[in-house]
């Protein structure tokens, strides 16, 4: 893998650096206390480009491929998590679109998803009761003359109440089992579509995360995704490239709360020095560092991989695991340096902590993940 980042690679990154840096840092705190959604953000990042970074020009991105789309990650969530996530799963919609629709799909829905048309993309698979099992789903799709109606229940739908496009995975026959999941594009205006709650989470304040009610949604054939009975397949297919996303914003999150870190302990004096000069503080720092950057390493060669066509399954989950998991250390260590600070909202690796946590959780748990390492590595070696 040649990590040599090229000129385009390293505008988007600059491009996605200087915006955060500008617009998202200075505001983090608040939206995190008013549970803000960042509506105006997302409509200038679509300006920018960077909704759209890995997606064909001709469909209104940059074509300027995941390794770029996973350094804009990581640029936006080392300011603030919670527009990244939106930004991920938007891209997440909006590239699945571009793999499997059909081209009346793509040129309908693509451009709006990544050039602000629509707001954002939701992903609406898991259920109340299936959580990581994606074949044990109980929303129905019932064929009508016309097309299909949709009835079930979604759970911790990410940006799903402001969603103009969702990707909605349902049952057509549940005696096939997960051969039986088909998924359909709904609008997020859609007669039938609802809000049944929003989640008061622990962090991302400023994303919001939905129970979605559908009851008698009616779709035509063409908002079919893929065919009949190919549900799974997409939701797997999305999934891994999903989980370089969050691996990215694991990493984004990690480098903003080390960035914070270390400046505290510069200023910070004790016994009449920067704590900075202290072994133990010095040796927490140089853990929490080697970690964050083994996870860009990790979830730039998934990227890598990805944009080369090769297989990137076990790479990307490999990547998303190890990320989380460091990024929720990288914040705690951060936490310990600031001392008593860090434990107020005075300070932002307080909030860094609370947002880092979840990436253990969505896109496949870090459990998810090592059978999907394991799975991978029997493979092999059978």
């Amino acid at each position: 893998m040649n990590i040599d980042l090229t000129d385009e690679q390293q505008l988007i990154q600059r491009t996605a650096r200087e915006y955060a840096e500008r617009r998202l840092a200075p505001n983090a705190a608040a939206r995190d206390v008013d549970n803000a959604f960042p509506e105006a953000e997302l409509r200038e990042l679509a300006e920018l480009g960077l909704l759209g970074v890995a997606v064909p020009e001709a469909y209104g991105g940059a074509e300027a491929g995941v390794v770029a789309y996973a350094l804009a990650m990581m640029e936006l969530a080392r300011a603030d998590a919670s527009v990244s996530v939106a930004v991920s799963v938007t891209n997440m919609v909006a590239e699945l679109i571009c793999t499997v629709g059909t081209e009346e799909q793509k040129q309908r829905h693509v451009p709006k998803l990544v050039g602000g048309g629509y707001l954002c993309g939701a992903f609406a698979l898991s259920e109340p009761q299936s959580g990581s099992d994606a074949s044990a789903l109980e929303t129905r799709a019932d064929k009508t003359a016309t097309g299909w109606r949709l009835n079930g229940t979604k759970q911790w739908i990410t940006s799903g109440d402001r969603a103009g496009l969702q990707v909605v995975w349902a049952t057509t026959d549940k005696s096939k089992g997960h051969r039986g999941v088909t998924a359909f594009l709904v609008r997020g205006d859609a007669n039938g579509l609802s809000v049944g709650h929003l989640e008061h989470k622990m962090g991302l304040h400023g994303s919001t995360t939905a129970q979605l009610v559908l009851e008698d949604v009616e779709v035509g054939d063409d908002s079919m995704l893929g065919g009949v009975g190919d549900g799974f397949k997409l939701a797997m297919i999305a999934l891994d490239g999903g989980r370089i996303g969050i691996a990215s914003q694991a990493v984004g999150i990690a480098t903003g709360a080390l960035d914070a870190a270390v400046r505290y302990a510069k200023e910070r004096e004790t016994f009449g020095v920067p704590i900075a000069k202290h072994q133990a503080i010095g040796n927490m720092l140089a853990d929490a560092a080697t970690g964050v950057e083994a996870a860009r390493l990790l979830a730039l060669r998934a990227a890598w991989r990805k944009q080369q066509g090769l297989p990137f399954t076990k790479e990307a989950s490999i990547a998303k695991v190890f990320a989380s998991e460091r990024a929720v250390k990288a914040c705690d260590v951060a936490i310990q340096v600031h001392g008593g600070y860090g434990y107020t909202r005075d300070f932002p690796v307080e909030r860094m902590y609370r947002d880092a946590r979840v990436t253990m959780i969505y896109e496949g748990t870090s459990e998810i993940q090592r059978i999907v390492i394991a799975r991978h590595l029997l493979k092999e070696v059978a």
